[in-house]
């Protein structure tokens, strides 16, 4: 698979968000279209699967729900049938109904690696209609493009997401701490928190992807972004002296309790919520995660205005740069291939595409996809810092697991998960993951 360098892209989406006014998230173009062809015929059930369940994403649950409404409203004869699961639970449901192809027939996805064996199993349906239609023109440009598998593209994104590191200013704030821009400022804070019996780090390693989000950056930072861009991509070998040592400071950190007792076991939601309750000091996650510490209203203003957020620090004598994140294009929406009412699923995808576009950044302040004219929007704080900082983006790695073809970013998530666990050794560790590339 090819490696891909967002820093392009980013800096695309950074001026099309503050000053674009091609957005359509705010109007409802084909409202009335979708309205002419459904409403008065036969009733039509779409079946969506989605990973906002209500609490712990509880901005975009919202604006599911409203676009559901919004399109039940214009399309009388048209339900939306929603199942809704957490992250994992979503990811192991579509390994079992893409088996049996019984997908629903509107679904989340992820890109690249990913999405490559529900495009060969002919499980997904293309959507070049749709960008070539009402959608046309409406996407920032290179999102699609990690959706495109042999020239087609089967899944329209809807985020775009770094990942930083969330802290509680409080808590550095009473402990005599400031934001590291070093690695070995950070390793400081992780001692002097360990030692007054507060876990630095909230971690669910469980879910291994966030443990993956650690290793990525290390090696970023240690090895260079080019470095680890190369070696993903399976051009370039995890024996790099640079890839090892990131794996040696992964082991160093769970030595020195970095991470909150019991992480390998814990699920990320789990995690997160030591972050939330003020028993962890930081938290690495996905942009994603900004309404929790914004918008949503279910978490306490007073913790929500603690939040603050670092980049990742460089390493003494490593390649990376401060201003290279890991991220990407996020989630997409797809149709099965299989879909009995594949027409009615690709009209909301079109609908659902347009209206997130403005309302997740008015109602939930995630970074959409889509053109967006934010210039006079009422934004939360945190949103807008963040945001100022993508600006200044050299680079964006795409997650790893993401990115590797199925059955290595399985093998990657399996060492990950060994790593942090101390089964295995950085050596090992480097040269399994050259053994599963290679195949």
């Amino acid at each position: 698979m090819k490696k891909k360098t967002w820093s392009v892209l980013l800096l695309t989406i950074c001026m099309a968000v503050i000053v674009s006014a091609c957005g359509g998230g705010g109007k409802n173009n084909q409202g009335s279209k979708g309205n002419d062809t459904a409403s008065g015929g036969e009733k039509v059930t779409v079946k969506l699967m989605h990973l906002w369940p209500e609490g712990v994403s509880a901005g975009q649950n919202k604006i599911v729900n409203q676009i559901i409404k919004e399109y039940q409203d214009e399309n009388p004869n048209v339900t939306i049938k929603q199942e809704v699961l957490d992250n994992e639970q979503y990811k192991n449901k579509l390994k079992v109904l893409s088996a049996s192809n019984e997908l629903p027939d509107v679904g989340v996805t992820w890109a690249a690696g990913f999405m490559q064996p529900y495009v060969e199993g002919n499980l997904f349906t293309p959507l070049d209609d749709l960008l070539n239609g009402e959608l046309k023109d409406k996407f920032v440009a290179g999102t699609t493009e990690a959706y495109a598998v042999n020239g087609k593209t089967y899944a329209l994104p809807i985020e775009f997401n770094i990942a930083p590191i969330y802290y509680n200013k409080d808590l550095f704030e009473k402990n005599g701490l400031s934001v590291p821009t070093t690695y070995d400022e950070f390793k400081n804070i992780v001692k002097t928190l360990s030692d007054k019996g507060i876990a630095p780090i909230a971690l669910g390693n469980k879910d291994r992807w966030t443990g993956s989000l650690w290793y990525m950056y290390l090696a970023d930072r240690i090895a260079g972004q080019k470095t680890l861009a190369d070696t993903i991509s399976g051009s370039a070998s995890f024996t790099d002296p640079g890839l090892v040592q990131a794996a040696n400071e992964i082991q160093w950190l769970v030595d020195n309790n970095a991470f909150i007792k019991g992480f390998n076991g814990q699920s990320n939601e789990e995690a997160k919520s030591e972050f939330l309750n003020e028993k962890a000091a930081m938290y690495l996650m996905g942009s994603w995660d900004i309404p929790n510490f914004t918008t949503n209203e279910e978490i306490p203003k007073e913790f929500r205005d603690k939040v603050g957020f670092f980049k990742f620090p460089t390493v003494e004598g490593g390649k990376g740069d401060i201003n290279s994140w890991v991220g990407g294009p996020g989630v997409g929406l797809f149709v099965a291939e299989n879909s009995k009412v594949k027409d009615e699923a690709k009209k909301f995808v079109e609908y659902f595409v347009t209206k997130w576009g403005e309302q997740s950044v008015t109602d939930a302040g995630v970074i959409p996809a889509t053109k967006v004219d934010a210039e006079n929007m009422d934004l939360p704080q945190l949103y807008k810092d963040l945001f100022a900082e993508m600006n200044q983006a050299s680079s964006v790695t795409l997650f790893a697991d993401v990115q590797m073809p199925a059955k290595a970013a399985e093998t990657h998530l399996n060492l990950i998960q060994a790593l942090f666990g101390k089964a295995i050794t950085p050596e090992e560790f480097a040269a399994e993951h050259d053994k599963a590339l290679a195949k």
